[in-house]
């Protein structure tokens, strides 16, 4: 039975729209420098990750759950190319129905090889802010330990490789470093999305906990130790990370607040903060001022980021490090790797 005119031009405006659709969601991926809206990215970042909650859900390894995740981001990119090709080849179906003429058909053969060529353009453009990104992520290892924890960078730090002679001096150019890596990463992650999936090589490493031991480290440094720390380059620091952190969980969907309410607290505890400044004594860590009154300080300054933090650390499964916060799947919190007694680290 042939379909009615009115049909046919209903369907053809469809077509049309998702035509158009599909072109904005293309153009806002993978040509715009800047955050997309593009609702469809989102849907399939957000199936992708469903399927993959569920693949390694039974898996209790954390270390075999990242094998399998490692494709996460992968996928995402080919779950990009399939639904916009598909969306062309839909709606230009639509399109075509009520009649055909040689111009739509010669876009829409045109579409899909546009759409492909430019997803094989995006790709040197998402590989290079990764490596970026990981450049700094394997430099920070040596001193915040792996997995990184911010208390294990400013005692590895203080210690120096067992020198003797302390190197916190190195650390506002660290945290310069740092303020400009985490505003690197707001402006790649947040415009192309799947980087947030792309796991680090090793299992142990992660942007995520990286970024939150830095943080946590110039926190912690800002609370204990209020005349020696380096006041402006650690709060900078934190600044960039705490927007960091925020603008990614809102790119992802995550809903965080702007700015913590007044009696807003957090998730670490006082016990935990004291395991952490006994780590800073083991190694003679110059602490000014004793925790029971650094707790406070330190609680104003984390509270700032640490919603967002937990909330990204769960979405992608990264790694369990101290302080990192609880994961979908339980697992045990996961201190860094220390060599033996006798060998220059603590």
């Amino acid at each position: 039975m042939t379909a009615p005119i009115a049909v046919r031009d209903v369907a053809a405006a469809a077509g049309a729209l998702l035509v158009l659709g599909t072109v904005v969601s293309v153009v806002g991926t993978v040509i715009v420098p800047r955050k997309s809206g593009s609702r469809l990215t989102r849907l399939v970042a957000s199936v992708v990750n469903r399927i993959f909650a569920l693949i390694v859900w039974p898996v209790a390894s954390y270390r075999w759950r990242d094998r399998i995740m490692a494709g996460q981001g992968a996928v995402i990119l080919l779950g990009q190319l399939a639904v916009w090709l598909g969306s062309f080849y839909v709606g230009y179906a639509l399109l075509i129905w009520p009649v055909t003429r040689s111009a739509i058909l010669d876009t829409a053969a045109m579409a899909g090889l546009i759409t492909v060529t430019l997803q094989i353009a995006y790709l040197p453009a998402l590989y290079a802010a990764f490596n970026r990104r990981e450049n700094e992520i394997t430099l920070l290892n040596s001193r915040a330990g792996s997995p990184s924890w911010g208390p294990e960078l400013l005692a590895r730090t203080h210690y120096a490789l067992g020198s003797g002679t302390s190197a916190l001096a190195t650390l506002p150019d660290f945290y310069n470093e740092w303020e400009r890596w985490a505003a690197d990463i707001t402006e790649s992650h947040v415009t192309y999305l799947p980087l947030v999936w792309f796991r680090s090589p090793s299992y142990e490493a992660s942007w995520v906990t990286s970024l939150l031991a830095v943080l946590d480290s110039a926190a912690l440094y800002l609370s204990l130790c209020p005349q020696a720390a380096p006041a402006v380059p650690a709060r900078l620091c934190l600044r960039s990370g705490l927007l960091c952190f925020s603008e990614v969980a809102r790119s992802m969907g995550i809903k965080v607040p702007a700015e913590p309410a007044p009696d807003a607290v957090i998730s670490l505890t006082y016990a935990e903060f004291l395991d952490a400044v006994g780590r800073l004594r083991e190694v003679n860590f110059p602490i000014e001022r004793q925790p029971q009154a650094a707790w406070p300080h330190f609680v104003g300054w984390r509270v700032n980021y640490e919603q967002a933090a937990y909330a990204i650390a769960a979405a992608i499964d990264a790694v369990p490090a101290l302080w990192s916060g609880p994961r979908r799947h339980p697992v045990e919190p996961m201190p860094p790797l220390r060599p033996r007694p006798g060998v220059p680290f603590p």
